[in-house]
């Protein structure tokens, strides 16, 4: 074989490689996002359809015997389904993502996940959530601007719930799972948590940017409640 053709050869062989790279990336940094703004938009859409659609209680009370109305039973989280809407006016006035039972990788591409394990939206406990950081959308790609007092504000379709952002974010290891029990407890002694149960909120997601190998989180607390038929909370009427 002459140098000629393995010059010619190497040099096919980079060019082939180099649009393979390009294409890869124009995938990550563009056609994902691309993907997750149609998924998401169509989630947004699945959860306002259904909180429209759902119906009131209805009263039992027998005629003339007053009783309080019935207050209606929580509908139960299903895996992949969305179950609320999040708000982070820090990140932006047009911040908004839907929150999904689990956080499987499928779950993660149409928008933020809900740790199975943990409590319900609005309960004792920690009610905790994953997003990715870069790529599909970019939910998290401001995540290092949460402060403390930042508002993240979600809704279920009858209430809305207004967290207070505690501390500013937090990096640790994927195997840290203390920050998202019922009292989020860090790994590190020198980074404290909570003292005892209470209505929290935990925002994890990956560290460094474009990579994984350890993790960003943030907690919260739950600092108000209001019905959605009251409007919307102060933190996002302005």
């Amino acid at each position: 074989m002459s140098v000629r053709l393995v010059v010619r050869t190497l040099s096919e062989l980079c060019v082939t490689v180099g649009t393979v790279i390009v294409l890869f990336v124009v995938y990550v940094m563009f056609w994902t996002g691309i993907k997750a703004d149609g998924a998401t938009a169509v989630q947004v859409d699945l959860l306002q359809r259904a909180w429209v659609d759902q119906p009131l209680p209805e009263a039992t009370q027998a005629p003339g015997t007053p009783q309080a109305p019935e207050t209606p039973a929580p509908r139960p989280y299903t895996a992949g389904k969305g179950i609320a809407v999040m708000y982070i006016p820090r990140l932006g006035e047009d911040w908004e993502w839907p929150v999904l039972e689990g956080t499987a990788t499928a779950t993660l591409k149409k928008g933020l996940g809900h740790y199975a394990s943990t409590a319900r939206l609005g309960e004792t406990g920690n009610f905790a959530v994953a997003g990715h950081r870069r790529t599909y959308g970019d939910p998290f790609k401001d995540f290092p601007r949460l402060r403390p007092g930042d508002a993240v504000v979600l809704t279920d379709g009858t209430t809305w719930y207004t967290y207070r952002i505690d501390r500013k974010p937090y990096r640790t290891v994927p195997t840290d799972t203390g920050v998202i029990d019922p009292v989020p407890r860090p790994l590190k002694r020198n980074a404290a948590g909570f003292d005892g149960p209470g209505r929290y909120l935990t925002l994890t997601t990956c560290e460094p940017e474009w990579g994984s190998s350890h993790r960003l989180i943030v907690w919260a607390h739950l600092d108000a409640t209001q019905p959605v038929t009251q409007g919307k909370p102060p933190s996002l009427a302005g």
